[in-house]
Formats: structure tokens, sequence, C-alpha cells
């Protein structure tokens, strides 16, 4: 996937995160991020790495973004892999 196919995906991940006050506060608090650091970090490609790694935590968030967006869950993955630091780590 390309950079800024993944950039984009990782944005409606953010917008779905945001509609999600539950879990926006959940992210807000383990990040320290307030709503002027969301808005800014939407042009970064390093914080919208943060935000696919914070969802990607838990199944149960993922698959409820996907259900939501009609994405298949393995693209989220890669536009996780297709940003800054998503590189797969080969032990072998």
């Amino acid at each position: 996937m390309r950079q800024e196919h993944a950039q984009s995906l990782a944005r409606d991940v953010v917008l779905w995160l945001v509609a999600e006050e539950d879990l926006l506060g959940i992210f807000m608090g383990a990040t320290g991020c307030d709503a002027s650091a969301i808005r800014a970090g939407v042009e970064s490609p390093d914080f919208l790495a943060s935000v696919l790694d914070f969802v990607l935590m838990d199944d149960r968030w993922i698959l409820a973004f996907c259900a939501q967006s009609g994405t298949p869950p393995e693209r989220v993955r890669q536009a996780r892999q297709a940003l800054p630091g998503g590189e797969e780590v080969h032990w072998t």
C-alpha cells in the first residue's frame, strides 16, 4: 500500500475514533493528546501511525471501525505497515 493511501485510511480511523467518545477518552488518556494535538496530528504520518497502533491493540476496536467503514481488517494492517515504523520484523 502506498503511504498516501495509508494516511487516508488512518485519517478515516481518526474520524471514527473522535466519534467514539469512550474510546477517544481512553486514547487521550493513554497518549496525553488533547483535541488540538489530534487536529494537528492528522497531517503527521507518525501521529497517524500511532493512532493505528492504538486501534490495532484491541480486536474489538479494529473490528468496530472496519464494520462501520466497510474496510477489510487486513487493509488497516497494510496501512500501518506503510507508515513510519510499520515494517514487519522478521526474526529468522
